[in-house]
């Protein structure tokens, strides 16, 4: 599977629901994996609502799966993908996940700052169903359309360099007159 088709809740389900009996990992970094012993501490359904710099606005939903781990390890084997399931059906009781809402998982422990991440792949290796996760990148919408900033009537580009400014023009002073000191406020100094 590759990222696109992780991309949507639904899609994320549907690899979980396909494995029900391997053991869920998660690799975070090459070579760094999430504490065997970690839960899943909750489900967020996140709406966002933005506006762009174009002016334009934007709405998705994000569903957050949020990994946690112990102080002490309490467990020397991941979760079985079921038992993740069961927490995910837990959730559905209460919380409708919309099918379409972007995955994103969020971890961080005491050498990885927490952030959200996308489950970029699953691969299957041997018993283990492991999601490698993917950082997630900040983007301008409006770059792709071409817009410009706002009610601007400019033309400039919402995500073009900006123009250097000159330099500011020192002012120069002749002091070929002046004291051999300076006092303040005169404009020598």
């Amino acid at each position: 599977m590759n990222t696109t088709e992780l991309t949507n809740w639904q899609a994320f389900k549907a690899a979980l629901e396909q494995n029900p009996e391997l053991t869920l990992q998660f690799q975070y970094a090459k070579g760094k994996w999430v504490d065997p012993s970690y839960h899943i501490t909750e489900i967020k359904q996140a709406p966002i609502v933005s506006v762009d710099c174009g002016g334009k606005m934007n709405t998705w939903t994000e569903i957050i799966v949020q990994l946690w781990e112990p102080a002490v390890q309490d467990s020397e084997r991941a979760m079985q993908v079921s038992k993740a399931l069961s927490i995910v059906q837990l959730v559905e009781k209460s919380l409708p996940l919309n099918p379409l809402g972007t995955v994103k998982i969020e971890f961080g422990n005491s050498q990885f700052d927490t952030r959200q991440m996308y489950p970029g792949e699953f691969l299957i290796e041997g018993d283990n169903l492991i999601v490698n996760l993917v950082p997630d990148f900040t983007q301008c919408k409006a770059i792709t359309r071409g817009g410009t900033c706002g009610t601007t009537d400019s033309g400039e580009e919402c995500c073009a360099p900006a123009v250097k400014n000159e330099k500011p023009k020192l002012q120069m002073l002749n002091l070929a007159g002046a004291a051999q000191s300076c006092e303040p406020g005169s404009g020598c100094c």
